[in-house]
This record gives C-alpha cells, sequence and structure tokens, in this order.
C-alpha cells in the first residue's frame, strides 16, 4: 500500500471508514465503533439521518451556492431569525462562516472594528485564558493558550493577555468561593497592569472544551468577569463553537448561568457534521455602530451559502421536533453516574467533569496529591488507543497547558439513547481495565506518542 498524500497530525496509519449510521461506524474491514466523541465533538446528530439529507438535497436542487454581497437567500435570513431566537432575542445580528476558527476571527476582528469606529484605536489587546482553545488560524491562536500550539508562532501572532482561570481540581484555596474570589481578584490585577484602556475584549469558553477537559466555570466567576468588562467597557467574547447548540444541555452553555455574551461564536454542532456552517452573533448596536463606519471589513467565500445554512436550519428543526435537550439531559444524568462509577473504582482517575453530554475524565498518578503521569508516558493516547481497540472512540488531550497532565472527553452524539449509553459505558471499562492492568505490569513504562496510538 503505497503512503498516502494526505498529512494532518504524526501517527500511526488510520484504518479507512467504510460507513457509518447512528452512533456507530465501521471500518474497510468490518470493525465497528462506537462514536463516543461524535468525531470532533461535531458530529452531534450522529450519521445517516435522511431528514438532514432531504433538507440538502431539497436546497442542492433549488441553489447551492451564491455570493453573500449578490444575494440573500432564505435559508441564511431564516437560520439567522433561529439563532437569535435561541438566544432570546439577547444577541440580535449574525454573520455566518465555515468553521470555529473563522466564527472566533470574526468576533475578534468585529471588536477591534468596533472600537476603532468608537475612536478608541488605543485598544488593541484581548485577554483570555489559560489554558484555553480558541482556534488554529493566527488570530483565534492569539487567543489560545495551549502551549504546544502557540510555540512555532509566538513570533508571528499577536497574543492576548493570559489570565488563569479557575480549577475546581486542583486549586489550594479553602474553598470553591474562596477560589473564584482568588482568581478574580488576579485577573484584575493583571488587566489593570497592561491598561484596563487597551483592551478590546475578554474571550473564554463557558465550558472548558478539549484543552481543559471540560473544565467546568461557574456563575460567580462568570458574573464577575461580565461586571470586570462592564467597569473597563471592552467586551465579552464567549466561544460556544464546541458548547454551543445544545451540546450541554441548554442552546448556549451561557444559559446555564444567566450571564449574556456581548459577541458570540459558534460552528461543531450547527452543521452537525454533515456541512460546514459556523456562526458570529453579536448585539445589535455593536454591528450598527461598524456598519454605520463603513462596513464589517471581513468575510469569507462561503459565507452564508445557502446549502450550509439549510442544512444548519435542518439541524435545529430537527433537535427542536425531536425535544433532543431533553435526551441531553437524560443521557448525561446516565453518563455521568457511570463515569463517576468507574471514578470510584479505578484510583488514577482524578476527576470527572461536565455538563449535558460534555465530559472529562482526567488521568493522575497519584490522586491523593493529584500527581499527574509524567508527560513522556503520553497516558492519554495510550487509554485513547486501547478504547479504540474496544471499538470505542473518545477525544484526548493534556490538561495542564498542553505540556503536562491527561485527560479524555466523552461527548457522544445528543441522539444517542439509553441502551448505546451503556454500551459506551461498558466498552470504557473494558478499556480502562486493561489500562489499569498495564500500570500495574508497567508502572514506569513509557510509551512515545505513536507507540501509545498503535
Amino acid at each position: 500500500m503505497s503512503p498516502s498524500p494526505l498529512f494532518y497530525q504524526a501517527g500511526p496509519a488510520l484504518p479507512e471508514v467504510s460507513h457509518a449510521q447512528g452512533v456507530y461506524l465501521w471500518d474497510d474491514s468490518g470493525k465497528q465503533y462506537l462514536d463516543g466523541c461524535s468525531g470532533a465533538i461535531a458530529c452531534n446528530l450522529g450519521h445517516g439521518r435522511s431528514d438532514i439529507r432531504d433538507a440538502m438535497l431539497a436546497q442542492f436542487d433549488r441553489v447551492a451556492f451564491t455570493y453573500r454581497t449578490q444575494f440573500e437567500s432564505a435559508p441564511a435570513v431564516a437560520l439567522a431569525e433561529t439563532l437569535v431566537s435561541l438566544t432570546h432575542g439577547q444577541l440580535e445580528k449574525v454573520f455566518f462562516v465555515s468553521s470555529g476558527s473563522e466564527a472566533v476571527e470574526s468576533a475578534l476582528k468585529l471588536a477591534r472594528q468596533y472600537f476603532v469606529a468608537r475612536d478608541e484605536p488605543q485598544r488593541r489587546r484581548f485577554v483570555s485564558l489559560r489554558p484555553s482553545y480558541h482556534g488554529s488560524t493566527l488570530g483565534a491562536l492569539g487567543v489560545t493558550g495551549y502551549e504546544p500550539l502557540e510555540a512555532p508562532f509566538a513570533d508571528i501572532v499577536h497574543g492576548s493577555l493570559k489570565v488563569p482561570g479557575p480549577d475546581f481540581y486542583r486549586h489550594g484555596d479553602v474553598d470553591d468561593a474562596c477560589h473564584v474570589v482568588s482568581v478574580l481578584e488576579e485577573t484584575r490585577a493583571i488587566i489593570e497592569a497592561a491598561g484596563p484602556e487597551t483592551i478590546i475584549a475578554f474571550a473564554l469558553e463557558p465550558v472548558g472544551g478539549a484543552s481543559t477537559g471540560a473544565r467546568l466555570l461557574d456563575r460567580h466567576y462568570l458574573e464577575g468577569i461580565r461586571a470586570l468588562c462592564d467597569e473597563f467597557g471592552c467586551l465579552l467574547i464567549l466561544d460556544e463553537v464546541l458548547t454551543g447548540i445544545g451540546r450541554t444541555g441548554a442552546w448556549f452553555a451561557y444559559q446555564h448561568y444567566g450571564v449574556t455574551p456581548d459577541l458570540l461564536a459558534t460552528a461543531k454542532g450547527l452543521g452537525a457534521g454533515y456541512y460546514p456552517v459556523g456562526a458570529m452573533l453579536a448585539r445589535a448596536d455593536i454591528v450598527d455602530t461598524v456598519m454605520a463606519s463603513g462596513g464589517f471589513q471581513h468575510g469569507h467565500t462561503y459565507a452564508g451559502n445557502p446549502l450550509a445554512c439549510a442544512t444548519g436550519l435542518a439541524v435545529i428543526e430537527a433537535m427542536q421536533r425531536e425535544r433532543m435537550l431533553d435526551n441531553v439531559a437524560a443521557r448525561g444524568r446516565e453518563l455521568k453516574e457511570g463515569l463517576l462509577s468507574l471514578k470510584a473504582r479505578f484510583p488514577w482517575v482524578g476527576d470527572v467533569r461536565g455538563l449535558g453530554l460534555l465530559w472529562g475524565v482526567e488521568l493522575v498518578a497519584d490522586a491523593t496529591t493529584k500527581t499527574p503521569f509524567p508527560a513522556e508516558q503520553n497516558r492519554f493516547a495510550r487509554i485513547t488507543a486501547l478504547a479504540k481497540e474496544e471499538g470505542l472512540l473518545i477525544y484526548p488531550r493534556r490538561t495542564l497547558n498542553g505540556v503536562a497532565g491527561d485527560h479524555f472527553l466523552v461527548s457522544p452524539p445528543l441522539t444517542i439513547d439509553a441502551a448505546d449509553t451503556a454500551e459506551l459505558l461498558a466498552r470504557l471499562e473494558r478499556a480502562m481495565c486493561r489500562f489499569d492492568a498495564e500500570l500495574d505490569r508497567h508502572p514506569a513504562h513509557t510509551n512515545s506518542m505513536s507507540d501509545a496510538a498503535r
């Protein structure tokens, strides 16, 4: 077999996918995999849905592409109106894109242009958390706090002001409330030292994604950040690329906390793996100010194309029709209970955290001290490989700024039923038993990334 011309990341050859249906995929050898992470936490409605296909084909037969400066399209208007309604009218304007990185880039650029239009060009810096992940394009990478992704591009990226976020698992404060106060005080001090008048916006994920293993914030922290933004006159950007469109059990994760952003980025679940589509949502007054100054100096070729928007609209309509948020809540409770049961059984599971159908499992060498495994052992990759051997796909990353710590995400499609949730947990248990046996045999054994994923 000749080498593939494709390249993405280092690692062994991958199986070739054959077909998929529901929450399962099969490779070309016939092996079945339960999609326990919705691909990249994107394939939210599972595979092979005829209702999404029919909506896409109907739009394809009318018109698949138009350019946003030449025509308006009914699907784009309808999807924009639907997204506004999902925010209860708190964010009234929508700009469509094709990916999460583009959605974040769009929010950053709109925020900057808003202050330029207001004659505040000294506002040229963003604030974001370390660790965090906001995208792989250079602007989005600038607000990302994940060392391995940042390092090669540090000299050419306009980096944000990085501040700590709450860590309710590892903090050493008296209690969670004191921890939040401490983090907010440190954040204020960092911003004041840099000059609040230079800040454009604070960008954060309301629930952590791959970079933190579903690390949770809380209402008091988000209220504190909202208050700081209001005090310093900067904007609040919420990155809901991963958490938006139902993943956490609400249409947007910020709705759990009652704190409203000024701009919001969303993508993955909007197309649900059927077509690339994302969106930036914004307050009307921000958009009006920018448009009055000569227009938003930004755009992408496929922004608002009718096939993408028809797909997004069909996804949301299917979720509403099937009351999918209720399923997220029910299956989320089952998944939480199952993961906590596994935590109690395996001492190297340090933390289980999450919301809805977004759960992170953090692995540690010592649960008492919360000491991570040595980074060179690549335990996150090994347990992911074992799960794949057991026919389960999970999503691995490093917990501590990308350089140490191990975790994986369990985030199945929002359509998963009780039986398949139980099957997911059973396959994960088998993988964890094998991982546990390896730890007993080789407590100091190290794996290279390629060996671990083999």
